[in-house]
């Protein structure tokens, strides 16, 4: 489970954040989830790994890489 301890403010124009709000909840997400899943995608599609992440076999931590 992930740690929800850390807080994102960022500023957004406020009629995007209107049709996000919509999208989300004519999907039956909250917001937070769906930034959470997109910061998590964005994060494997760099190969980035992070401490609370379940370990994968050939995967070297971000630390370890250079």
């Amino acid at each position: 489970m992930e740690s929800k301890t850390a807080r994102l403010t960022l500023l957004i124009d406020p009629d995007k954040k209107a049709a996000f709000e919509a999208l989300c909840a004519s999907q039956d997400l909250t917001p937070s989830q769906v930034v959470r899943q997109m910061i998590r995608d964005y994060l494997a599609a760099h190969q980035v790994t992070y401490a609370s992440q379940q370990a994968t076999p050939g995967r070297k931590p971000v630390s370890a890489r250079k």
